[in-house]
């Protein structure tokens, strides 16, 4: 770490000089023009850039199949608003993993191909994205699903199972937009400046909105467990799953609407509250194992996965309770 002195020239002009060896390594010279970037008692600079669109290349020659697909998802979370995609020669099966790829992100579009490179470019506009609605419709989302889950399980219904399977995608997809969103506040003050929320507080929904991202993936794994029963349950098996369901759904809404909530003693009480009801649900977990040992064991372990799903819901709801209250939390 280096300081340097505030000098006062002109009478009212106050000027600071930068460390050279930054300047250096960031071809920062007489003339250049610096963007300085205001974040509450901080102030961050940087070297005004010519590029309005962040560009990142990637080799690829030796990425097939799912490998290729996590490596152009990467690129997109990582914030590139044009992504190129390089090869001696890029094969039909990779231009098709790509544009597949490229269907499952928000906002991407294949601009360019030739024999040896894929344009890949993010056509939203970032100042227009929210956090907020996209964590909103995760919530929403992740919590239909769930209730879905448990519907089809209840009516031993195999095609409601499989629209829960077909809505994880939608999920996911939201999720990857918070990350990259998070990631660009990340690595540059100006999306900070245009997202219009404090850096705090884009954590706070990118860590919320990864335990909305797996309460989907519980009731997605309940609706694949739900078309694994091939006959009706019992009705009292069915009544005390929805009532650990309807339990689990109390703590994680509780938990949202803290996180939400402007009104810090607010927060505090509802995430304070969520957190308590979690260790109630353990209570009824315990009376629901009772109930699966009178079923075969298949059954029973078939069940005592669906239970752990919607158990394990609730702690991730109690996460967010968690993250709700150092939101509210006096800030230093």
């Amino acid at each position: 770490m280096e300081t340097r002195k505030v000098q006062v020239t002109g009478g009212s002009t106050y000027t600071v000089s930068i460390p050279k060896t930054w300047a250096t390594e960031n071809d920062v010279e007489a003339g250049t023009e610096i963007e300085f970037h205001p974040d509450g008692d901080s102030l961050f600079l940087t070297p005004t850039s010519d590029e309005e669109r962040t560009r990142g290349t990637l080799d690829v020659a030796d990425l097939t199949g799912q490998a290729l697909t996590r490596a152009v998802m990467t690129m997109y979370v990582s914030g590139f608003d044009v992504i190129e995609l390089e090869g001696a020669e890029i094969t039909t099966d990779q231009r098709s993993t790509i544009r597949e790829a490229v269907q499952g992100l928000v906002g991407l579009e294949v601009l360019e191909e030739t024999r040896d490179r894929v344009v890949v470019q993010d056509l939203l506009d970032s100042s227009e994205l929210s956090v907020h609605n996209a964590v909103t419709r995760m919530r929403l989302i992740s919590l239909s699903m769930l209730e879905d889950a448990i519907a089809a399980l209840a009516d031993h219904d195999h095609d409601l199972a499989r629209d829960v399977i077909a809505r994880d995608d939608d999920l996911d997809r939201l999720w990857l937009v918070v990350s990259r969103i998070f990631r660009t506040t990340l690595r540059t003050p100006r999306a900070i400046e245009e997202l219009g929320l404090p850096r705090e507080e884009c954590f706070d929904y990118h860590s919320s909105a990864r335990q909305l991202e797996r309460i989907g993936d519980h009731a997605t794994k309940i609706a694949h467990l739900t078309l694994s029963i091939e006959e009706p349950l019992p009705e009292e098996v069915v009544e005390a799953v929805e009532e650990l369901y309807e339990d689990a759904v109390d703590v994680i809404d509780g938990a949202m609407d803290a996180l939400f909530d402007d009104d810090s003693e607010a927060a505090t009480r509802r995430a304070n509250e969520a957190r308590a009801s979690v260790r109630a649900i353990d209570e009824r977990v315990r009376s629901i194992d009772e109930l699966l040992r009178s079923l075969d064991p298949t059954r029973a372990q078939l069940l005592g996965l669906v239970v752990d799903s919607v158990l394990r819901s609730a702690d991730y709801g109690g996460n967010i309770a968690e993250t709700a209250l150092q939101k509210a939390a006096p800030t230093p």
